[in-house]
């Protein structure tokens, strides 16, 4: 009896590292993940990456051509441009282009996080430049810009600074740290980096969203006691007051290492009916691993029962999350994700026109052959918009 027990045990085992390497394959060389954002004209600004060098370009057609590439950095560097990592492209009211991107460096998972700006409508980029003062060659990882209404930029990052420090001292520390840096000058400088969380999980990418009155809120993957990796959420403070992580999810999933999955991430309702956020992610618990849908309260930080959705025996994975009020004051969602079937690449969606409560069916919204990147969402005005990359080229599918 023994035997059989052991060999459930290993079989199981087995199962769950499979699942788990499912999520952390790397699409082919040569496609770049890439990025994209909408300026108050309607144009849509892309960043991607060749070569070694940053490239910004734009379409006045909602993606059927585009202009030719602008480089942002003068000198080739290794730059992170594939899943969880990428270039990160955002514009302000005044139709300022901000990119912020990782440069990886010969040590093991080192990097740096870089920043430029152009303020000539991207005809040229001023000299990019580091956006940490730490200058140590750690890991710096995984940034996320965040750009407010009101023209504030904050870049958040994985920061491994003080898991480094706690080995030095023996004490015992797990996974690395969130840092964030904001700049109030449209990106002339970044004040010196702040600490947002301890112990974030090592290889998930950071999601932001903001608050109706401009509080810039940052989901990630955590480290809990006992190596349980479900998320954290916290508002960064607009005074020097002390940050306050919140847990946002549970499946308590017990795994010694990244998942290389970070999470969707969207506020829920607009202005005085803000009411929270919603939440898409990926959970490897062994009784039933997939992605699932939550929404969580803004105030009292008190989540939803979560709602699995996604085939997961087709590796379903890597959300995306967009919400707007309608004409008729409605919150309606939309959420996207990829599945894998056979050698045929899906982005699935779902659609909900009352913030969430209720989902209409799952159905495909496209479909490749080739490698093909991970699905984003982006609206301008109403419309709402699938952004997806493959080997075949570029994709804008309008999906309302």
């Amino acid at each position: 009896m023994k035997h059989i027990l052991l060999l459930i045990a290993l079989l199981a085992t087995s199962l769950s590292s499979l699942a788990h390497e499912n999520h952390t394959k790397h699409p082919a060389p040569g496609m770049s993940a890439t990025t994209v954002a909408f300026d108050a004209k309607g144009n849509l600004w892309r960043a991607s990456v060749e070569a070694g060098f940053l490239l910004v370009d734009k379409s006045a057609d909602l993606g059927k051509s585009f202009s030719k590439p602008v480089k942002v950095n003068a000198r080739a560097q290794k730059i992170g441009a594939n899943n969880e990592a990428r270039p990160q492209i955002a514009l302000d009211a005044l139709n300022n282009i901000y990119l912020t991107w990782t440069q990886n460096l010969e040590a093991n998972y080192a990097g740096y996080i870089w920043f430029a700006r152009s303020i000539n409508g991207g005809k040229s980029f001023e000299a990019p430049y580091i956006v940490h003062q730490d200058r140590a060659e750690i890991t710096h990882a995984f940034n996320a810009l965040n750009v407010t209404p009101d023209g504030k930029i904050t870049v958040t990052w994985i920061d491994k600074r003080d898991a480094l420090n706690a080995k030095k001292a023996g004490k015992k520390y797990d996974g690395t740290a969130i840092y964030y840096a904001i700049s109030t000058n449209q990106g002339t400088s970044f004040q010196a980096e702040k600490k947002l969380a301890d112990s974030s999980c090592e290889c998930c990418r950071i999601v932001t969203t903001n608050k109706p009155d401009g509080t810039t809120v940052v989901l990630w993957r955590h480290v809990f006691e006992g190596s349980e990796r479900d998320h954290n959420i916290a508002e960064i403070p607009k005074t020097d007051v002390k940050p306050e992580p919140h847990r946002a999810t549970f499946g308590h999933w017990k795994i010694d290492g990244c998942p290389h999955h970070g999470a969707a991430l969207a506020s829920g309702g607009e202005g005085k009916d803000w009411w929270g956020y919603h939440m898409a992610y990926f959970d490897g618990n062994d009784a039933n691993p997939g992605l699932y849908y939550s929404r969580m309260d803004g105030v009292a930080w008190a989540s939803s029962p979560a709602k699995k959705f996604g085939n997961n025996k087709n590796q379903a994975g890597h959300p995306a999350l967009l919400s707007l009020s309608s004409q008729k004051n409605e919150e309606q969602v939309w959420l996207v994700w990829r599945e894998v079937e056979a050698k045929n690449t899906k982005i699935m969606g779902m659609f909900s026109d009352n913030g969430g409560r209720n989902w209409n069916n799952a159905k495909i919204l496209a479909t490749t052959l080739v490698k093909a990147d991970y699905p984003q969402l982006i609206s301008y005005g109403k419309q709402v918009y699938l952004s997806w990359n493959t080997l075949n080229g570029y994709q804008l599918i309008l999906l309302n």
